[in-house]
């Protein structure tokens, strides 16, 4: 915690991006073990369908995908 308040806050942004990204990454590798027959764009497409939900994912996707 000592760590963090000693950040500077354009070092406090690069470590939220670095997290964000980690989790990204961690969820798609979770996709792509569920689904190991799945090409990079369809592993895109259902890790936007968890971080949008169904709804916006249709509006924004349309029936790219049907999962």
């Amino acid at each position: 915690m000592d760590l963090m308040r000693k950040m500077s806050p354009e070092e406090k942004l690069q470590r939220t991006f670095e997290y964000s990204a980690m989790v990204r990454r961690f969820a798609e590798a979770g996709l792509r073990q569920k689904y190991p027959q799945a090409g990079e764009r369809e592993i895109f497409l259902r890790a936007a369908r968890q971080r949008l939900g169904t709804d916006l994912y249709a509006k924004v996707y349309g029936a790219e995908l049907s999962l």
